[in-house]
């Protein structure tokens, strides 16, 4: 798989000035963070796949997506045996496609039989742009559940099996193939997130992220987001303050914020940091910004760009005055 270059998104726009005085303007602002985040993500992802050799992708024709998935709760008992000899006799291809799609409208049943299957579909999928763009769909679900699910089919229509394999094979992609190198790292942050040599995943992207190739920074930044444990906060921390690319920053900021795979709880844990960011006078002015467009993503805090303010609303809503946080160091399987 080769990777997508960004080249729509935030490449050449300016950014908005944000007056420090004006809370309306700070809000507005923490909108366009993440809207850039998002662009930036997309077009991203988009331009990456249209450079895939024509070997590498799917050209079949694919199956049409209904445009009004069913949820199981809404049939009676026949219409449920019915509809799922129906689906039982689907291919693989349009039931991890139907599932993901209701799973994303919170279809607690879609999602448990797609937990349940998408091992099983393993060499039974293909990445079609259609899958694709579900997958990245899913991952902007409010459920992490969701996003768990969408990493598992994205690696099963990427023949990508959960082992120390797959992690060697996409660690030697990486390295000989500059052009695949973007979706590797992506991919091995999923890997890493589902238990597979996270330790060893981590060391990887943080090798890449300090690569002189402004394009493999920000995919090692995607990678450290799809990996999203405790272990990459600082690192992404780094990336936000320090890293010479605004777009690189601003994923970074995207990704602690809302973007990848971090646990609301993690993404807290970012916030005394984030506001030692605030106060530090050496920061760009639009670093800066960014720091306080991510303070108000993860906490949904309407503040302005005032860093006493930010300290003084932390210091009553500090999840760990309320009750010590247990350590999470240990990377999560």
């Amino acid at each position: 798989m080769n990777e997508r270059q960004n080249q729509k998104g935030t490449g050449n726009k300016s950014r908005p000035e944000i007056g420090t005085g004006w809370l309306g303007g700070a809000i507005r602002f923490a909108g366009v963070l993440m809207a850039i985040g998002g662009i930036s993500l997309m077009a991203g992802f988009e331009t990456a796949r249209r450079t895939l050799p024509a070997t590498a992708r799917d050209s079949e024709t694919q199956a049409q997506r209904p445009s009004h998935p069913v949820s199981a709760v809404e049939m009676t008992s026949a219409e449920k045996s019915n509809a799922n000899a129906d689906f039982s006799r689907l291919p693989p291809q349009q039931q991890a496609e139907r599932l993901l799609e209701r799973a994303m409208h919170d279809d607690a049943a879609s999602l448990d039989l797609l937990r349940e299957n998408v091992d099983g579909w393993r060499g039974h999928l293909k990445n079609t742009d259609q899958l694709f763009d579900l997958v990245l769909a899913a991952l902007n679900s409010h459920d992490l559940r969701v996003r768990t699910a969408a990493v598992d089919v994205d690696l099963a229509a990427n023949n990508l099996s959960k082992s120390p394999e797959s992690v060697a094979r996409l660690i030697r992609q990486s390295q000989r193939d500059p052009t695949a190198r973007g979706m590797a790292l992506w991919r091995l942050g999923s890997l890493g997130n589902r238990g597979v040599e996270p330790e060893k995943v981590l060391a990887s992207l943080l090798a890449y992220a300090r690569d002189p190739s402004e394009h493999t920074r920000y995919w090692a930044v995607e990678g450290l987001a799809m990996l999203g444990n405790d272990a990459t906060i600082d690192p992404l921390l780094e990336v936000l303050a320090h890293d010479r690319s605004p777009r690189v920053r601003e994923r970074a900021a995207s990704s602690l914020g809302q973007s990848g795979m971090l646990t609301r709880e993690e993404r807290l844990a970012a916030v005394p940091h984030l506001l030692n960011f605030a106060d530090d006078d050496s920061l760009a002015t639009n670093t800066r910004e960014l720091v306080y467009g991510t303070l108000r993503v993860i906490t949904g805090a309407a503040l302005g760009n005032d860093a006493n303010a930010w300290r003084a609303w932390w210091s009553n809503h500090d999840p760990a005055h309320v009750r010590p946080r247990e350590s999470t160091k240990v990377l999560r399987a």
